[in-house]
């Protein structure tokens, strides 16, 4: 269900935003015998299932609620954080230069907790996502965060070093969180199809100077 289960009905399982004002939202799912409980009140989660939508709930002291379907974003801010996460605007402009789309195959390095992978996952699935990380503790924080948000089936994880070789052959776009991206340049040229796209995000213009100078070595264009 989750992200992947665009019906307007709420089944059992599904994920719920609850919107009580700008400040106040709560992400959860329909479950039966759960409760959530709010400073205003409480809310027994078995009364959402089968509910559309846009329905509107009511707390046992009268507080209402807007029952609404989580969209990538909502998930991307509620994730259980293990390491620092790029934030939406920047995923916003890392998908669209890269042309994300379905069925795309993108290798992510430097997974974290999962916030880039679940954005990358979002939309290039049914693709897949090949997202590499040398901490298998921060990929067990991803899995369980791709798990929540109903990606998982689109995301390989893979504990390795991306600096010593990608795996993959004929990528669509490679996508560098980490803190030497550029010792994965020569990797990512070999891995890519001809015309595919390549990001990196780094904080410092050390770090940019330096990926570029490899880029430009590489043969990369339009950097």
């Amino acid at each position: 269900m989750a992200l992947r289960d665009q019906e307007d009905v709420i089944h059992e399982g599904s994920f719920v935003l609850l919107y009580l004002d700008g400040k106040r939202k709560y992400l959860t799912r329909a479950e039966k015998g759960h409760v959530l409980h709010t400073h205003r009140g409480y809310l027994l989660l078995d009364s959402l299932i089968g509910l559309r939508y846009g329905s509107r709930v009511r707390s046992n002291v009268g507080a209402d609620f807007v029952a609404l379907q989580p969209t990538p974003w909502d998930f991307v801010l509620k994730i259980a954080r293990k390491t620092q996460v790029i934030y939406p605007k920047d995923m916003a402009l890392i998908v669209f230069k890269l042309g994300l789309r379905p069925g795309m195959r993108v290798v992510e390095a430097g997974t974290g907790s999962g916030a880039l992978t679940c954005a990358l996952a979002f939309f290039v699935r049914p693709g897949v996502v090949y997202s590499y990380d040398v901490n298998p503790s921060f990929q067990e924080v991803a899995r369980k965060n791709l798990e929540r948000a109903g990606l998982l089936d689109y995301v390989v994880l893979k504990v390795k070093d991306v600096t010593q070789g990608i795996d993959e052959e004929g990528v669509d776009a490679v996508v560098l969180d980490m803190a030497t991206p550029w010792l994965v340049v020569p990797h990512a040229w070999k891995a890519l199809k001809g015309g595919g796209h390549f990001a990196s995000f780094s904080p410092t213009i050390n770090q940019v100077e330096k990926t570029v100078v490899e880029l430009k070595k590489q043969g990369f264009v339009d950097i």
